[in-house]
Formats: structure tokens, sequence, C-alpha cells
């Protein structure tokens, strides 16, 4: 008898197993929860009573807001603008000097000038390529490289994107105090833009100084949009200097979608530093741009540094090298 109830005793018990995750918290109780207004809390032993808070309404709204509303802002901008570049340079064509090189060149950037440029140009780069990660990757490289090379590189993306974030915010700094004085907007620059730069059509381009318009619009776009970036980057860094969870949120929702405007706006400065018109790189480049260019594009400033070197060889240009 004691062997027979020892041996039915398991299989007594096998036919009514427990669950141990029965009594346990599903998804949809918590969003039930969620439909009342109230956070979802645990207990904390720390001050900060708001770490208790496992999920809030508002938390799950802003989720909601920037998996759709910064998304689909992000791609129009972005794929818009490189759409519009397309279109423009087949329709365009390259911006070429109507009156060839003239083989002489002129400086038009020194070396710190170019070193504050590419400063600010590279840590942009980097921190445009690694916060479209975190909007497009998941998208984009899971599929093509799978789930564990997407976390990689999206923790590797969070480093460089905090570090780097400190060396453009000295660049823009340094922009700002070297070239503020050349792109104070004036009467001139209304021509400039009624005419298009010159750039929608052949037949010359409109007076500029040392800066025209339009580059006015890049530096501004870069000072004041690096600006707001690096106010709001600083708040994400250290989220409690923002003060209220809400306050975080909008930060960083502010951050997104100014980065995507400023992401735009680089890629047409780019395209026309680059590839929409000739001899545009060589002012970044070497620091030294044709005389023909700088005659065609910046006739003032040309005429200006004449006056100034009065005596000297007209434009105080060198053969080019």
């Amino acid at each position: 008898m004691l062997a027979a109830l020892f041996f039915a005793a398991p299989m007594a018990g096998a036919q009514e197993p427990v669950n141990p995750t029965a009594r346990s918290v599903q998804e949809q109780q918590l969003l039930e929860a969620l439909q009342g207004g109230n956070a979802i809390s645990g207990r904390v032993s720390i001050p900060d009573q708001r770490a208790a808070d496992l999920i809030k309404p508002e938390g799950r709204n802003w989720s909601g807001t920037h998996n759709s509303t910064v998304y689909w802002t992000t791609t129009a901008v972005v794929l818009g603008m490189l759409a519009l570049l397309t279109v423009f340079y087949f329709v365009r064509g390259r911006i070429r000097l109507e009156h060839g090189f003239a083989g002489r060149t002129i400086k038009r950037f020194n070396s710190f000038e170019r070193f504050a440029h590419w400063l600010t140009a590279v840590c942009f780069i980097l921190l445009a390529l690694t916060g479209l990660n975190l909007i497009f990757g998941r998208y984009v490289l899971i599929p093509l490289f799978g789930a564990d090379t997407f976390a990689t590189a999206t923790q590797l993306g969070k480093v460089v994107h905090n570090y780097i974030a400190w060396p453009f915010m000295l660049g823009i700094a340094i922009m700002l105090v070297v070239w503020i004085k050349d792109n104070i907007p004036g009467r001139i620059d209304l021509d400039w833009i009624k005419a298009g730069g010159g750039m929608l059509k052949g037949g010359g381009h409109p007076p500029a100084k040392r800066f025209n318009a339009g580059q006015k619009i890049i530096f501004w776009s870069v000072v004041l949009g690096g600006a707001a970036l690096s106010f709001t980057g600083v708040l994400l860094l250290f989220p409690q200097l923002a003060g209220e969870p809400g306050n975080w949120q909008l930060a960083q929702l502010a951050h997104a979608i100014i980065a995507a405007v400023m992401t735009a706006v680089i890629l047409a400065h780019i395209y026309i530093g680059t590839l929409g018109m000739e001899g545009a790189f060589d002012a970044m480049g070497s620091g030294q741009v044709d005389v023909n260019w700088a005659r065609e594009h910046h006739s003032l400033w040309v005429a200006e540094r004449d006056t100034a070197v009065e005596g000297e060889p007209r434009g105080h240009v060198a053969p080019a090298e």
C-alpha cells in the first residue's frame, strides 16, 4: 500500500499542472489601467519617486509621436530634399563658369576658417548619421545586416553622438565669431534672392559680397539650428536639467525635428559645394578660388579686395597651382 501511494502521488499531481504565470499581469491589463489616466507605478527606496513609474499615459503618447510624427517628418524633409536636388541637377545641370578658368587664384578662406568649417561639418555628418539610425536603422539595418549588427551599431552610435556633440558646439561658436560680420543681411541680398542667385538660368550671377544671400541663409541656419540642437541635446544628456519628464520629451521631439530640417539644409549646401557648382569646392579645399569664379559669384567682394590692396596686382591673385 505504501508503494502504491508513493507512485500514485506524482501521477495525481501531474494531472493538475501548476501555471507559474497564471496570476501575472498581462499587457492588456496594463493598457486597461492606463486608460484611466493613471500611471502604473512600483516602489523605490531612492529619493526620486518618479523612478517608480513603470508606464505613464503621456509616455505612451510620446512614444507614438516619435514613431509616427517624427518618422514621417524626417522622411518627408530629408528624402524630399534629395528628390528636389536630383530634379534640379537633371534640369539645370552643373553650374559652370561662363568665361572658364583664368588660371590665377585668389585666397578666399585662410587655414583657421577652413578648420572651423571642417570641424563643424565632420561632426555634423557623424551626428546626422547616428541620429538618423535611431529613426530608420531598424527598418534598414536589421533587414540587411541582422538585429545583432543593428544593436552594436546603435550602441556605438550613441557613444559617438554623445561625445561628438561637444566639438560640434565648439565649431558653431568659432564660425559665429569669425563670420558673423560678413553674414549680416542687407538690401543687396534681396536683389540676389529675386534673381534666384543666377542658378535657375544662365545670364550671370547677381553681385554679392564675401557671402551671398544663399550662403547667409546656410550660415544662420547652421548657427541658430546648431544652437537649438545644442540646447536640447544638453537636456537629453542631462535630463535632470529638464525637470519634469514632459519637458525632456518635448526637448527630444524638438531635437529630432530641428535635426531633420538642418540635415536637409546641409544636403543642399553639400550639393552646391561639390557636384552642383564648378569650382566651388576649392574655397574650402585649398582656400584658393579661381579669379573668374570669384568675379562671377562674388564681384563686390573682389572689388573690395582690389581697393584694399591698391598698388598690388589686381585682386591680389597668384598663379593657379
